[in-house]
């Protein structure tokens, strides 16, 4: 039986010592898990582990930790593939690393405490439905094509693997979370909900709501049930933004209006258009400008400077809004071809929607069969 190294980060605070790193060697069948070699050295080894665990089957979402730096479920990880993941690049006989979830205080070893960091998240959100008027005698009767939309948030189970890879918390932990906004979306998509505008305005105007997302899909990666928060909080948005039109302080909106505009004019981004288009928008907006604007235009000066300085402004003239290059030939008519698609379509992809419908030949079709070759032909 194949032998794996563990290095396990440690933390035990009755001994007063700060974490540390410990190897152990497991003799494991290349098939199970993570999970089953660090139960392993719990059992034979070293009595002291300890590891947060229940149904070893992904899905009850226990067992979240980051292995080899990645956050997962350690029931799903096969300890075969994270050897050669912590391998990949040397072909070594590196370890395989096991660490707490990020973004989280560490309670003893592998064991987190989520209230903080994903809980609080969650009942920050309201996660229940708020309906409107009094409850049916039973049950409330939605056409079940008005609930596939949130079937990918459904599928949550709560690990937290999106809160410990989420790049945003790391900078601001005060960021409500993909989890938790996930959950936001499986409410506000809900048709027997009755404060969905209530809920966007909510998570809009909130400067750790849903314009603190940057993007870096790093929960998307991290989910083992393929929920895409990261897709939850864009369908929030685009709730927000486009159909229910809340302009919040957070500038969210305008922002994400001016990145639109811009690309459809000239296929890039033009920065320094964007700030100004961002803040003050129209002609009346740049001659008389809002003193919002004013104080976003002014604190974002840094912003420039530092930009600048690390070249991703690489002149001054690059500065001046409307300098910036349009794409060459036809190009920016192929982009505003995309954007009317994307405008009279608005699809949204939800990974548990699967497959397609067998199309049935219409009743006058005929069945053309092949010719038959002359050559085989007996």
């Amino acid at each position: 039986m194949p032998e794996y190294t563990l290095k396990v980060r440690r933390y035990q605070p009755e001994t007063g010592e700060g974490p540390y790193w410990q190897e152990f060697k497991v003799d494991l069948d290349p098939d199970l898990s993570v999970l089953d070699g660090l139960l392993q050295v719990r059992d034979r080894t070293d009595g002291t582990l300890v590891v947060r665990c229940s149904c070893r089957a992904a899905i009850c979402g226990s067992c979240g930790m980051k292995v080899n730096g990645e956050s997962t479920l350690g029931c799903k990880t096969q300890i075969s593939e994270a050897h050669e993941r912590a391998n990949r690049r040397d072909g070594g006989a590196n370890p395989i690393v096991v660490e707490p979830m990020a973004n989280m205080p560490v309670i003893k070893d592998l064991v987190t405490d989520m209230e903080s960091t994903h809980w609080a998240k969650i009942r920050r959100v309201t996660p229940w439905l708020l309906p409107e008027g009094e409850p049916p005698e039973r049950e409330y009767v939605v056409p079940p094509e008005s609930m596939i939309d949130i079937t990918q948030s459904m599928a949550c189970i709560q690990c937290g693997a999106c809160v410990s890879s989420c790049l945003s918390m790391e900078v601001d932990p005060g960021f409500i979370g993909p989890a938790a906004l996930a959950k936001a979306y499986r409410f506000v998509g809900d048709p027997r909900d009755s404060q969905a505008t209530e809920r966007l305005y909510d998570l809009a105007q909130d400067p750790h709501g849903i314009y603190d997302c940057t993007h870096c899909f790093s929960c998307v990666d991290a989910c083992p049930k393929d929920v895409a928060p990261m897709d939850q909080i864009m369908r929030l948005r685009r709730l927000a933004g486009h159909d229910h039109e809340i302009d919040d302080v957070n500038n969210g909106r305008r922002h994400e209006t001016a990145f639109v505009k811009i690309i459809e004019k000239k296929g890039t981004l033009d920065e320094s258009l964007l700030l100004q288009e961002s803040y003050a928008q129209g002609i009346k907006g740049k001659l008389i400008p809002r003193a919002g604007a004013l104080k976003g235009l002014v604190g974002s000066i840094p912003t420039a400077i530092r930009g600048l300085r690390t070249g991703k402004m690489r002149s001054l003239p690059k500065l001046i809004p409307g300098v910036h290059h349009e794409l060459p030939g036809d190009a920016q008519g192929h982009v505003k071809r995309l954007y009317s698609h994307a405008e009279e379509h608005r699809t949204q992809l939800n990974l548990y929607i699967t497959g397609e419908e067998e199309l049935e030949p219409e009743p006058d079709e005929e069945k053309i069969e092949p010719e038959a070759d002359e050559e085989g032909e007996g």
